[in-house]
């Protein structure tokens, strides 16, 4: 069940396993909810895998991660079919976990409950309130991981581009080819992993 053959764990280990900030899994250290140690002379922390399991089950943490599982996509686009084409592809063609969401809220919903690795944004997403989406994404210390790649057929290269300075971590232009896709989801999660 799990990817790695050791006992002990890195903050950043844990954090890649349960999908947050390596802050994030000092400050559960740090409160003495995630059981650890601190190596002598040092201030790393190694959080043993048997405290990682027990934490994670109290707390309600997937375990998709720990079993070393797939690229979890949320697809947010208020056209149905981008969304219906989009999940079905990237399901069966590429083998990723795929959400969708057709509004800003229910997005936030899913970022809550799915935790995604990549958020394909549709920019004109319900009048365009992708900025806000983008920037909830930026601030919330459990998505610090998610990477918010912004779809448009409605925007220049270079206003695509200036996307970037806004929080996105990289761009699709409609209309764009499957493999495209998979390229821009693979770019931007191999800026984590």
């Amino acid at each position: 069940m799990l990817p790695f053959d050791k006992d002990v764990l890195t903050t950043g280990e844990v954090a890649k396993i349960c999908n947050v900030a390596p802050r994030t899994v000092s400050k559960w250290f740090d409160s003495g909810q995630l059981k650890g140690y601190r190596i002598p002379g040092s201030k790393d922390r190694r959080i043993p895998v048997s405290q990682l399991l027990r934490f994670m089950k109290e707390h309600g943490i997937p375990f998709d991660g720990v079993a070393g599982g797939k690229t979890r996509v949320l697809i947010v686009d208020d056209e149905r079919e981008v969304v219906d084409v989009l999940q079905k592809v990237l399901t069966q063609q590429a083998n990723y976990e795929v959400r969708t969401a057709t509004s800003g809220f229910e997005a936030g919903l899913e970022c809550d409950r799915f935790k995604p690795h990549v958020m394909l944004l549709d920019v004109h997403l319900n009048g365009g309130d992708s900025r806000g989406l983008a920037n909830l994404i930026r601030t919330d210390d459990d998505l610090q991981l998610t990477r918010v790649i912004a779809m448009s057929g409605k925007m220049t290269d270079g206003q695509l581009q200036g996307l970037r300075t806004i929080g996105f971590d990289g761009f699709l232009k409609k209309p764009f080819q499957v493999r495209q896709v998979v390229e821009a989801i693979e770019h931007s999660t191999s800026l984590v992993h």
